[in-house]
């Protein structure tokens, strides 16, 4: 089937057809009282006064039964989508330079009356208002799509998919930019840095374009509003459409290992091993000896009776249950000197986890309360990039993870099952009020069988005495209360 028979069928498969049925009935019923009407002013100059007020009455009868029956049924029909398009213009330096050189033509047509004066000024506006009818119909029928990944890290590039689909049956569009719309005093970043163009797009199809996305801290970012640009076809007009398209972006905590975790997380490892030694692991084979084997894991007898170190290898399970643990304290309290933690399962972390998720404060710039609630901010954050990262790094060993904090308790599982539940948690965790705090730490101090990290930016020896014997606790600490500490 030749291209204009199917696009004329599929014209007429989508075609409103008693719409199209009243439109040729009103352009008929027209034409007739058209004719009458003609045919009433040639017989009023003829003298017969009677036979053209008759012709008078009836096309004016049949214009009212078009506006009264015809005319409702076709506006009801016709999208007014259109209207509510707010389209934005804005002349290029091309532009300028062109409508300057068409006012001059303009000027000296009307001085000197040369018609080529004016047939040269009639061939530039041509050009303007071709430029514009070809830049409306580029814009006209484009939808947009945003494809986000499904896990998102802080400080991480991910890549995002922007799709223009031409829904024209006929006509494809040019040169199509796509740029996110970010109000001027708004702290927000844009959700697409840099615009994407989009050269061409065929009727009824669709183009993609993958592009590079970077989000530095943590949240919910949410994109309400796109731009549609274009200069096609000389690049004298602007011209922009606003696409409300909501797209939301769910940006997990940085889990990127750095130097302070990696001395952090064997510590850890130590603590849980020292908890469960003496509880009874199920034992689940023997092994020979290696040099980073524990030498409280050889057994002696088995080694004796083969002739080489032997040593019990216990289940994997019993050795990761872990219940990790945010504190959702806002690290605003004051740090209490003298003080000290009881505990031997204590560790201060002073510097950011996540630099590009959490930029450091400087004192000289922020003073007094300001100051203060700016280095509370940062702690929290610090503890949640820390928490996170711990997480991640159980997933990595497939450790057995139960997480806590307030407002959500996930049950002991592998920590495949639940890791992206916590990162979902820890993407727009908020401290919480003091009741809620004290709370957690009630009920984690009624539960001593399972050995928990907690993550806190309280200051030390606020943490109740019933939690050491059964956790590990990482206090976010400033450099300031580090060396008053000391």
């Amino acid at each position: 089937m030749p291209p204009t028979t199917s696009t004329l069928a599929q014209l007429w498969a989508k075609a409103d057809r008693p719409a199209i049925r009243a439109f040729f009935l009103s352009i008929t019923a027209l034409a007739i009282a058209l004719l009458l009407a003609i045919y009433s002013g040639a017989a009023a100059e003829l003298g017969n006064i009677g036979v053209a007020a008759s012709s008078a009455l009836f096309a004016l009868a049949i214009a009212g039964w078009v506006a009264v029956t015809l005319l409702p049924t076709l506006a009801k029909r016709t999208p007014l989508r259109w209207i509510g398009q707010k389209v934005e213009y804005k002349i290029s330096r091309a532009g300028w330079l062109y409508f300057g050189a068409t006012l001059l033509v303009a000027l000296a047509a009307l001085n000197t009356g040369n018609n080529l004066l004016f047939l040269i000024l009639s061939c530039l506006v041509s050009v303007i208002l071709m430029s514009g009818i070809l830049s409306s119909i580029s814009l006209a029928g484009v939808e947009l799509r945003i494809g986000l990944p499904d896990h998102i890290f802080a400080g991480q590039t991910v890549r995002a998919s922007v799709e223009l689909i031409n829904g024209k049956l006929t006509l494809p569009s040019f040169a199509l930019r796509v740029e996110a719309v970010v109000a001027k005093n708004s702290p927000a970043t844009a959700l697409l840095e840099t615009p994407v163009f989009l050269p061409y797009i065929p009727r009824e199809q669709s183009m993609k374009q993958s592009v590079p996305v970077t989000f530095l801290k943590r949240g919910l970012h949410v994109q309400d509003t796109f731009r549609v640009v274009t200069r096609f076809p000389f690049g004298f007009l602007q011209k922009s459409r606003r696409v409300a398209l909501k797209s939301v972006a769910l940006v997990y905590p940085s889990v990127e290992s750095d130097s302070e975790l990696s001395e952090i997380f064997p510590g850890i490892e130590g603590s849980i091993e020292s908890y469960h030694k003496g509880r009874g692991q199920d034992l689940h084979a023997l092994r020979e000896y290696v040099a980073t084997d524990s030498a409280s894991h050889v057994h002696w007898k088995a080694s004796a009776r083969a002739g080489s170190l032997m040593v019990r290898e216990f289940a994997r399970e019993d050795d990761f249950r872990v219940l990790l643990v945010l504190d959702p304290h806002p690290g605003d309290s004051p740090f209490r000197s003298g003080t000290t933690s009881p505990a031997p399962h204590a560790v201060g972390v002073t510097s950011a986890t996540s630099q590009a998720a959490i930029p450091p404060a400087t004192s000289s710039v922020i003073p007094g309360e300001a100051r203060n609630l700016s280095s509370a901010n940062e702690r929290f954050e610090r503890a949640v990039s820390t928490c996170a990262g711990i997480a991640w790094r159980f997933y990595e060993r497939n450790a057995f993870l139960q997480f806590r904090s307030a407002g959500i308790e996930t049950s002991l599982a592998p920590a495949e099952e639940n890791i992206f539940v916590i990162l979902r948690h820890l993407a727009v965790a908020q401290p919480q009020p003091t009741e809620a705090q004290d709370a957690l730490l009630q009920d984690l101090a009624a539960s001593p069988d399972l050995f928990k990290v907690i993550v806190t930016s309280r200051p030390r020896g606020t943490i109740p005495a019933e939690l050491w014997h059964s956790s590990y606790v990482i206090f976010l600490e400033s450099p300031e209360e580090i060396r008053q500490a000391r």
